[in-house]
């Protein structure tokens, strides 16, 4: 008996030993941007099957089961494998935790397995990668219109995804990473549908979608680099496998490209024949000084426009200022702007509006302006100057008129009236002095601690009361922040930088206060979607997006002083309707 015991318990052990449960990887290092397939396989059929949690890592397809039984020289093979499609979240050192199965009553574990993940890398191949067909047919690419340069001198980039016949793309992607343009004034050219062309690459036959368009100024010369535009895209393979009918099934797998780091060699423009007036004007413009009129009656004003039209770095110069008589009384202008960007670059017309009033009658030159650019078609410096204006002032008083009323006898103060006599006798009355001791401010000090008493209690609690008001503190504080920058934005009317800087504060921690919001959640979708809901004026939401968009801008763009007050002024507006509405 304990003889056939010891074979039982043999052969038990034996049938243990058969069973096999472990992890198979693709790779065990891999990029940030790389997939990283996992396989579970038993020889067994067993139950329960458990997954790991899989931390650090994102799970994109899966798990998927395949079962395989064959019988070779009469002995059966079976195998069952889950699988699974993973892309890491985080570098470092990672591990595949166990999974668990149970057969006949037996728990079996794989063994973990350890991943080290290392940089994103652009054009990942492994050919033990299941995505390498997808590798060879799918790439992001940045088209640059020029790599050299001129300090604000247009260049155009394209990001344009292709993808060969043999395979096809979802309709959704995902941003992994944002290109970055530091260093560059950048306007993002909108696409508004994505169409699918026909062209090549690397002389095959190949589809592409144009997913983004923006046009970039540098803004100082040297090398300047432009981060990478990564996404995640929905990608349909043929697989070599085939349905009940003999049609190829379609697998559908999640990808990650990559555009790669591209770097821009900015030539400083030329020192040579640089104008004194040169403002930062590249490109071909004309320069016009336009006067309303020239013959003006007493009390009359008169519009002079500065202005300057063709295509370049419209937003990124400063207009020539007027220089006039003292005789002629001359306002801060009202800039305006009609300018376009498109792929070529940004055209249109800018101008200046200055208010003059002559003071007195006579005729008053206005001295020629100059505008100086730098011509990229010729690679020199050009000079615009205008014509002389001379203003006539028919009637009105003269200067020697002003100079006689003003030293007119009409406001002569009398001799005798400059200087009082002195008072050498006086009738002073000696004060009688009262004690303290029962005097109305002895008993006002007496009664005063009772009276303090229940408003110290008051005061006591109500701070408790706002201490323990967390949201209410922090949207009191956020108020505070709103109007302390805003105040600081008014101080810093002489500084473009700080007053932008200082502006979008201000108009950030308002939102903060308003809409009881975090830094991290303040994306322009997000507010936008956040005011409407809060029924906020659709226009005004619209103004305070374009202006938190312009506050970047105009750090890098020249501005005068009446664009600076105009910019404050509509932030003082669009906070009050905000305010009114919210």
């Amino acid at each position: 008996m304990k003889r056939y015991l010891f074979f039982i318990l043999l052969s038990f052990q034996g049938l243990l030993a058969q069973v096999q449960f472990e992890t198979k990887v693709s790779k065990t290092t891999l990029g940030l941007n790389e997939r990283l397939r996992v396989d579970f396989a038993m020889n067994i059929d067993g139950d329960n099957f458990n997954e790991p949690s899989f931390d650090g890592f994102k799970v994109i397809a899966g798990p998927s089961q395949q079962v395989s039984q064959s019988w070779i020289n009469g002995r059966s093979s079976f195998e069952k494998i889950y699988s699974y499609y993973l892309i890491p979240n985080q570098k470092g050192n990672l591990t595949i935790k166990s999974a668990t199965i149970e057969y006949n009553g037996q728990v079996y574990k794989t063994s973990p397995v350890k991943i080290t993940v290392t940089n994103a890398i652009e054009q990942p191949k492994d050919p033990s990668d299941a995505s390498i067909s997808a590798e060879d047919n799918l790439h992001l690419i940045a088209e640059i219109s020029k790599t050299n340069p001129y300090v604000n001198e247009p260049i155009t980039v394209v990001y344009k995804l292709y993808f060969s016949n043999n395979i096809g793309i979802g309709g959704n992607f995902r941003e992994l990473s944002k290109p970055k343009y530091n260093d560059f004034w950048s306007q993002n050219i909108d696409v508004k549908q994505l169409m699918v062309e026909e062209s090549t690459f690397k002389g095959q036959p190949y589809r592409y979608i144009v997913l983004k368009k923006v046009v970039l100024y540098p803004q100082k010369s040297g090398k300047l680099k432009i981060e990478p535009l990564a996404l995640e895209i929905n990608v349909q393979l043929p697989s070599n496998r085939r349905d009940i009918f003999g049609r190829q099934l379609i697998t559908e797998e999640v990808k990650s490209v990559s555009a790669g780091s591209k770097t821009i060699s900015v030539k400083a423009l030329p020192e040579a024949g640089k104008p004194d007036n040169f403002s930062g004007a590249v490109g071909t413009f004309d320069f016009k000084v336009t006067p309303s009129k020239t013959n003006l009656k007493n009390g009359e004003s008169l519009d002079l426009v500065v202005s300057v039209a063709g295509k370049g770095n419209m937003k990124l110069f400063t207009l020539p200022k007027p220089v006039v008589p003292n005789a002629l009384e001359m306002y801060d202008p009202v800039h305006n702007e009609d300018v376009n960007t498109s792929l070529a670059g940004m055209s249109g017309k800018i101008k200046d509006s200055y208010t003059i009033i002559p003071q007195y009658r006579g005729n008053y030159p206005i001295k020629p302006l100059q505008f100086s650019y730098f011509d990229l078609s010729t690679g020199k410096y050009k000079t615009i100057s205008s014509p002389q204006i001379v203003i006539n002032m028919l009637d009105g008083p003269t200067p020697v008129d002003s100079v006689t009323t003003a030293g007119s006898g009409k406001n002569k103060i009398a001799v005798s009236e400059q200087f009082q006599s002195v008072k050498l006798k006086t009738d002073l009355v000696p004060m009688a002095s009262q004690d303290f001791l029962g005097s109305k401010l002895f008993y006002i000090l007496l009664l005063l601690p009772f009276l303090l008493v229940p408003l110290i209690i008051l005061i006591r609690n109500k701070k408790e009361a706002m201490d323990g008001d967390v949201v209410g503190n922090r949207i009191r504080r956020n108020n505070k922040l709103a109007k302390k920058y805003l105040s600081q934005a008014k101080k810093q009317f002489n500084n473009k930088e700080l007053f932008y800087i200082a502006l979008e504060k201000a108009m950030h921690n308002f939102l903060k206060a308003k809409l009881n919001i975090e830094t991290s959640e303040m994306s322009k979708a997000n507010i936008k979607e956040i005011l409407l809901s809060k029924e906020a004026n659709a226009e005004v939401v619209n103004d305070f997006i374009a202006l938190t968009e312009n506050c970047e801008v105009a750090r890098y763009a020249p501005s005068s002083n009446a664009t600076i007050q105009n910019d404050y002024d509509k932030a003082v507006s669009i906070i009050s309707d905000l305010e009114k509405q919210i």
